[in-house]
């Protein structure tokens, strides 16, 4: 029950169970109803896009023991793989091969599985189609976890300073600009140096070095909403501070985390992808396909293809995010609302 790939299959049914929740937790509320109906007819494309990266990355994560072989090599009976690894089971080839070829690039010599790799091979002679899927598992992964380290921590700290004040305030700001003023590549670096270069570690590097901006947010929000009336008139009646928190400023931030959410999510792929660049980024993601295709580009003919699959991947899922983050921020913001009206 320890195994990893038993987490892995256990966090995809509770992602599936959370999402279940949430659909009927915006059935139940007209506005958030309307809301979503509203983002639907803005942005369907985009979001139509997101959904294919979320399945892919999804299936990527169901794994179970059994099978053959994955990439031409032999894969021991007990390892779990996922249905993409076994989809591409034996699909390796001895080195380069151009998308759609029959022999290698280099060479001339025939392929194992001439003109089934759409988007080539690389160095390895892995299919780049197969290291691209696996790749939107990583993207999802990193950009989903490290928003939830990110908004909770941001959160707590920005509501904590701006609805109590006092020396609570001051050293909340203080640590905000303590971080504030230091090189965030460089910290997230000496980070993942300090913890490791696992997944996990990365999540956990990016998470305390993204929080600070919406912390900022959060507690000058926080600020006007606990002069509110309806914040007074509960005090008034005796409610607790705790009580108010919940029932009174955390709904509306709301929009703010939703919207906060959606837009840090493509700043934190985009920084994988820088340390990926540098060598200490996650293993298997679209930044380590980038990483390696700097060398492929110098050869002569040089090998495009590695570079385009896993730009092109990040663009479109970077350009949908954005899309969607600002309709929600249109749909959402009541400020945005009445400007548009």
């Amino acid at each position: 029950m320890n195994e990893p790939w038993m987490i892995s299959n256990l966090v995809v049914v509770a992602m599936l169970v959370g999402a279940v929740g949430v659909a009927r937790a915006i059935r139940r509320d007209r506005l958030w109803l309307e809301a979503s109906r509203d983002l639907v007819r803005r942005r369907p494309v985009a979001l139509v896009v997101i959904a294919l990266y979320l399945v892919v990355a999804l299936v990527d994560s169901v794994r179970w023991v059994g099978g053959a072989a994955v990439g031409g090599d032999a894969v021991a009976a007990h390892e779990a793989r996922s249905p993409i690894d076994r989809l591409f089971a034996g699909s390796q080839e001895k080195s380069y091969s151009a998308p759609f070829a029959k022999v290698e690039f280099y060479g001339g010599a025939p392929l194992e599985h001439p003109g089934k790799h759409p988007l080539g091979t690389d160095v390895l002679g892995r299919d780049c189609l197969y290291l691209l899927l696996k790749g939107a598992r990583v993207a999802l992964l990193i950009g989903g976890v490290t928003s939830l380290i990110a908004i909770p921590l941001a959160l707590l700290f920005g509501v904590s300073a701006g609805f109590v004040g006092g020396k609570v305030d001051d050293a909340v700001f203080f640590v905000m600009s303590t971080l504030a003023s230091m090189p965030a590549l460089l910290l997230v670096i000496a980070l993942v140096m300090a913890l490791g270069r696992g997944t996990l570690q990365v999540c956990i590097a990016l998470g305390v070095t993204s929080w600070v901006n919406f912390c900022r947010m959060s507690r000058g929000e926080t600020f006007k909403l606990r002069e509110m009336e309806y914040v007074q008139a509960a005090r008034a009646l005796g409610v607790s501070e705790v009580r108010i928190v919940f029932r009174h400023i955390l709904p509306n931030l709301s929009h703010l985390i939703v919207i906060t959410f959606v837009l840090t999510f493509s700043g934190l792929v985009l920084s994988e992808a820088v340390l990926s660049f540098l060598g200490i980024g996650v293993q298997g993601s679209w930044g380590q396909m980038i990483d390696r295709a700097r060398d492929e580009l110098a050869r002569e003919p040089a090998v495009w293809w590695n570079l385009t699959a896993a730009g092109i991947a990040l663009l479109v899922l970077i350009l949908a995010v954005n899309v969607v983050g600002d309709a929600i921020r249109d749909v959402l913001d009541p400020r945005t609302l009445r400007e548009n009206q």
